[in-house]
């Protein structure tokens, strides 16, 4: 299959280009300047549930790299970064007062990125919840969503309004369905109600997060939060596979669209999950801490999903403890293949996805901005004799991706920037470090940082505001000059 593209469409003067990563992911030092284990320190250190038995112990030693980095990033011409703060940095136990040495982390990094003109975007959750709260109940106890406002507060004070803008939560249905509704990410609890609960305190995590920033900021400070909405398309136009389709998203989308933009549960939800809750844990008052402003509405994209209506039922245990993902509530709902192209990680590539899910969004919310605040993929790459990574599928899908986002604008949507997921290759959760989605290769062992061709591209990207043309061949004049950049 070729990977050849012409030149595309131009972006508008002022559509930020990014990248991104997350905190326990990219840093390392877990032990260090009395940072406190994770969720993920705990997860990881378990046999069996990561890939390789990997950890991030030291992941891409961003914590000791920080300046080697940001270099790399201003010679890229990347115009914001989006990380996330360490909460068991801030907060050893995630309560109590603010560590000055990991307030300090980030304070450096956000003058570094300032220096070379680089605007700092920050994820105060990307899912590296102090053990001691776990320990506690986690995001299953409405405590926690109460000690992530003060751990928001710490934050908003120590950076200040240097910060482009704040984002609460990165993809709260990863941390509930993920990390209680299947176990395969931290804290690995199969609990369907555990998981709908920690769906609730989350958004309420937001809400309280959002409004702690504005009481330290004021109310002009540009609140976000980043959801990873699940792009479902039905089978058929048959009403039953319609209907399931709508039982799926009322799970994994709209009991955190209701809430954070429309200040209400979809009503079908409580009915659809009886069996696994009461929703008691909804208190007087949540919804209206939950239904907060927010400036801009992350979101990440990645694949599609194909459901429909199971036409055999199948047998269901009450008492059973495990629901897949999302399928709590939804037993009558079935997947089906995606046909088309598949990244290492076997998810589908669809950026015609990417545009519909922009669209929609928009037509529900017209006056709502939005970001894309993670894009890419993971492909098996290929290293040259002299270190080079010619990733041209990687390259290909960028432009695809990018270009859907541009029709999508052509629409109408206002779409304010493209932060691509991610910066270098780190510690990919569950997959350890068997997957690469970044455009710089951090090298196995000696951790050396080398930019591969689809980084070289995404310079070319940012600095003509146009889509560059994907050959056939790789460029390693550009790539090379990048290299020496960072030496």
């Amino acid at each position: 299959m070729s990977h050849a593209r012409p030149a595309g469409r131009a972006f508008p003067p002022g559509f930020l280009w990014g990248a991104a990563t997350a905190a326990y992911q990219v840093e390392g030092a877990v032990a260090e300047d009395g940072r406190g284990p994770s969720i993920w320190d705990t997860f990881s250190h378990t046999p069996g549930k990561v890939a390789g038995g990997d950890t991030g112990d030291i992941a891409c030693d961003h914590y000791h790299r920080v300046e080697q980095d940001v270099a790399l990033m201003a010679d890229l011409g990347l115009q914001a970064y989006r990380f996330s703060v360490a909460w068991p940095r801030i907060q050893a136990t995630g309560a109590g007062p603010a560590n000055p040495l990991g307030l300090a982390f980030y304070d450096r990094l956000v003058d570094q990125l300032l220096d070379v003109g680089i605007a700092p975007v920050v994820t105060l959750y990307h899912w590296d919840l102090p053990q001691a709260l776990q320990d506690t109940g986690g995001w299953a106890s409405r405590e926690t969503a109460y000690r992530f406002a003060d751990y928001a507060e710490h934050v908003a004070r120590a950076l200040g309004d240097r910060v482009h803008l704040w984002t609460t939560l990165n993809e709260p249905w990863c941390s509930a369905y993920l990390g209680h509704g299947s176990g395969e990410h931290a804290p690995g609890i199969p609990d369907p109600g555990l998981a709908l609960a920690s769906v609730h305190h989350l958004n309420l995590a937001h809400g309280l997060g959002a409004r702690a920033v504005r009481g330290v900021l004021g109310e002009s400070a540009p609140v976000s939060v980043t959801f990873n909405l699940q792009v479902h398309q039905a089978v058929s136009d048959d009403p039953a596979d319609l209907a399931a389709k709508r039982r799926i998203d009322v799970i994994a989308n709209e009991v955190f669209l209701g809430p954070t933009l429309e200040g209400a549960y979809p009503a079908e939800v409580f009915a659809q999950t009886s069996r696994f809750t009461d929703w008691a844990f909804v208190r007087d008052g949540d919804l209206d801490d939950i239904h907060v402003p927010i400036d801009v509405l992350g979101l990440n994209y990645y694949n599609t999903s194909r459901v429909g209506a199971r036409r055999a039922p199948v047998a269901v245990d009450p008492d059973a403890p495990f629901v897949p993902t999302t399928a709590i509530g939804c037993e009558d709902v079935e997947w089906f293949e995606q046909p088309g192209p598949r990244t290492q990680m076997g998810w589908n590539v669809d950026p015609q996805g990417l545009t519909d899910l922009l669209l929609e969004l928009h037509a529900r919310y017209p006056d709502l901005p939005i970001m894309i605040t993670e894009n890419g993929a993971a492909f098996d790459d290929e290293v040259g004799p002299e270190g080079e990574v010619a990733d041209r599928e990687r390259t290909a899908y960028l432009y695809d991706h990018v270009d859907a986002v541009g029709a999508a604008m052509d629409a109408g949507v206002d779409v304010r920037g493209y932060l691509l997921w991610s910066f270098m290759d780190n510690f990919e959760w569950a997959w350890g470090y068997s997957r690469r989605f970044g455009i710089v290769r951090v090298e196995p062992g000696t951790l050396r940082r080398t930019v591969k061709d689809s980084g070289a591209w995404y310079r070319e990207l940012i600095r003509a505001g146009r889509l560059p043309a994907v050959g056939a061949a790789s460029t390693p004049a550009v790539r090379t000059s990048l290299d020496a950049a960072q030496a």
